[in-house]
């Protein structure tokens, strides 16, 4: 899948690494943005085309989809995360928010633009995940949970979208210096180098992508004795 010339639709693309997504994406010879935000007046990149989504309305997902019919390019980085314990009170509800959009509305979005792709040769599907698919941690159990789901769920829509020659990614990463990691005290990946990174991948034809260090010995380290995933990432 080359970037020159294709048509890009990302989720959450208002700020922090979908914003990144839109300007390399741009920069790279994309023929248009659509820029999928829950607010589109905080879309304010120029160069994209706002559209109102929230992964978690059906109704809007469809209206996105049959509007934005010229897509070869569908990148699901919406994503929200909940700093819960899987045993605290209310880990639930708090879960049930993440599987909600980290799960479900990739799913929402895949399905609805998954004939767009088809009807414009196959194009790709890139989804945002998580060293957080493969290893766990209290303060972030319930956001490993939506997010090793969503591994899955990638693994399963590549199955299926193969026959219509969909390319599907998968985008493996550990903290990337945005908003959504304020107040962690971690090493964090510049969003830059991620997207640069996966826009790499994507174009080498890859169905999978680790992006930094931690992200690459989780994964060599998932067929060890123990799994790394028996004790919590550090």
């Amino acid at each position: 899948m080359k970037l020159k010339d294709s048509t890009i639709f990302i989720t959450g693309a208002n700020r922090g690494l979908g914003l990144e997504f839109a300007r390399q994406a741009l920069a790279g010879g994309a023929r248009k943005v659509y820029a999928g935000a829950r607010d589109p007046s905080q879309v304010t990149l120029p160069g994209v085309i706002p559209v109102a989504l929230d992964v978690n309305d059906p109704a809007q997902v469809a209206a996105a989809a049959a509007a934005c019919g010229d897509v070869t390019l569908v990148i699901n980085n919406a994503g929200i995360a909940n700093p819960k314990g899987l045993l605290a009170e209310d880990s639930i509800d708090a879960m049930q928010r993440m599987l909600d959009t980290n799960l479900f509305g990739v799913l929402r979005v895949s399905q609805a633009f998954a004939p767009v792709l088809a009807a414009n040769g196959g194009g790709a599907l890139l989804n945002v995940l998580s060293v957080a698919s493969w290893v766990s941690a209290p303060v972030l159990a319930g956001y490993s949970v939506s997010k090793a789901a969503a591994w899955s769920l990638t693994n399963g829509l590549r199955n299926e979208l193969r026959e219509q020659r969909t390319q599907v990614l998968g985008l493996h990463v550990g903290f990337i210096d945005t908003d959504l990691t304020q107040g962690f005290d971690a090493p964090k990946l510049a969003p830059g180098f991620v997207v640069q990174r996966t826009f790499e991948a994507l174009e080498a034809g890859a169905s999978e992508v680790m992006v930094g260090d931690l992200t690459q010995a989780v994964k060599r380290g998932l067929s060890d004795e123990p799994g790394v995933y028996i004790d919590q990432v550090r």
